[in-house]
């Protein structure tokens, strides 16, 4: 069976966020795109920026992704200990962008009910998950392994995301953040540093 031909994802609006700013209320439903400074942060884009090519390289400027629950900011992620509910304060620290999708009220029901489900299970972190996106990036095997019931950041989302309707070439266990800015479009307000791997 041929691989589906990638499209954009629709959604209404992807908003960038310098540091120590937010937007004037939360959305539940709509996802955040960040990057960090830790090793492992630095390592994930670095396997990103060698799996995306061209002009696509430039959406490789995230490594974690979180969904908004509450209009309070409350997000639910895939952290090392597995999927947990925090608040985007914890972010304001760093620059970001603010993916809206636009669903139906009906959707983002269906988004929320998802994401309670998936923190209520208290689903685990997908280590092995990683390691099938590392095997595919260093080998380019097809072949993927995961975990039943565990999530990385960008899985997770993308996960949430089906429930509004949305259709990915790639199957969500194999999705990373800088597939997720491609798929919606998500800049920041400042490009991503360049790299000797990018030139």
């Amino acid at each position: 069976m041929r691989k589906p031909s990638f499209q954009r994802v629709h959604r209404e609006a992807a908003t960038p966020y310098p540091p120590g700013s937010e937007p004037p209320a939360w959305t539940p439903g709509d996802f955040i795109l960040t990057r960090g400074d830790a090793p492992i942060s630095r390592l994930i884009r670095l396997g990103e920026r060698l799996r995306i090519h061209g002009e696509d390289r430039r959406y490789a400027w995230c490594n974690h992704a979180a969904l908004v629950l509450t209009e309070g900011g409350d997000i639910a992620e895939a952290l090392g200990r597995g999927v947990v509910r925090r608040n985007m304060t914890a972010y304001r620290p760093k620059d970001y962008v603010v993916v809206h999708p636009g669903a139906s009220p009906a959707d983002v029901a269906e988004v929320l009910a998802f994401a309670e489900w998936v923190l209520a299970a208290r689903s685990r972190y997908g280590y092995f998950t990683i390691a099938s996106i590392a095997l595919t990036v260093l080998t380019g095997s097809k072949f993927t392994f995961f975990v039943d019931g565990t999530f990385i950041c960008s899985g997770f989302v993308a996960r949430s995301m089906e429930r509004t309707g949305a259709l990915f070439n790639l199957d969500p266990v194999h999705i990373s953040p800088a597939d997720l800015a491609k798929y919606y479009e998500a800049l920041p307000a400042e490009p991503p540093p360049s790299s000797p791997g990018d030139r």
